[in-house]
């Protein structure tokens, strides 16, 4: 469900510190953690919301030697929930959806990337693996309003993902096939 655009270009650009200049300064190379709030939803056949969260999601930023950054999204999906619907939460952690007993995470990796990615957005390409399955995926990433990204203003992200694409095909009488994943994203020092 969280697929092709897992939003994770959201947190690339978050770590940027401003220098003197109003410009972002390279990260020093290294891994950081981010903070991040991933949501997602999809409609039934009957034009129904139906909203969750991932509230267990691990996300890291590296800084690259060269200046460039990647992301790389954990999300748990034994922790999935689906707002006002325990039965719902149960068929999505269940073995028709996430299967979250022998597919405990589902990831994101993007390509590297320049962190002026952050500021101006723009698409994120990467790998999305769900129950195993790996496939090429992009997440736009928005432009933000603000000098350092991931610290003074949220990075947010979006994508969608074909849910037939990674064999997520429970009960396709009733859900719709897209489901749409929004990330936000910043620094987890909260500077």
């Amino acid at each position: 469900m969280i697929a092709r655009s897992l939003a994770l270009a959201l947190l690339l650009g978050l770590l940027a510190p401003a220098v003197n200049a109003g410009e972002p300064a390279a990260l020093e190379p290294g891994t950081h953690t981010l903070d991040t709030v991933a949501t997602f939803q999809l409609r039934t056949r009957w034009g129904q919301r139906v909203i969750g969260a991932f509230p267990d999601t691990d996300v890291v930023l590296e800084a690259m030697p060269d200046g460039r950054q990647r992301v790389r999204v954990a999300l748990a999906t034994g922790a999935l929930v689906i707002a006002d619907s325990t039965r719902y939460t149960r068929l999505a952690r269940g073995p028709r959806f996430f299967d979250s007993e022998r597919h405990p995470h589902a990831t994101f990796v993007s390509a590297p990337f320049e962190p002026a990615l952050l500021e101006r957005g723009g698409p994120l390409p990467g790998t999305l693996t769900l129950l195993g399955e790996s496939r090429p995926a992009a997440f736009e990433v928005e432009a933000t309003g603000c000098d350092t990204p991931g610290r003074a203003c949220d990075v947010v992200a979006h994508g969608t993902v074909e849910r037939d694409d990674y064999g997520l095909d429970g009960l396709p009488m009733l859900l719709g096939n897209r489901v749409h994943l929004t990330l936000r994203v910043r620094h987890a020092d909260g500077s």
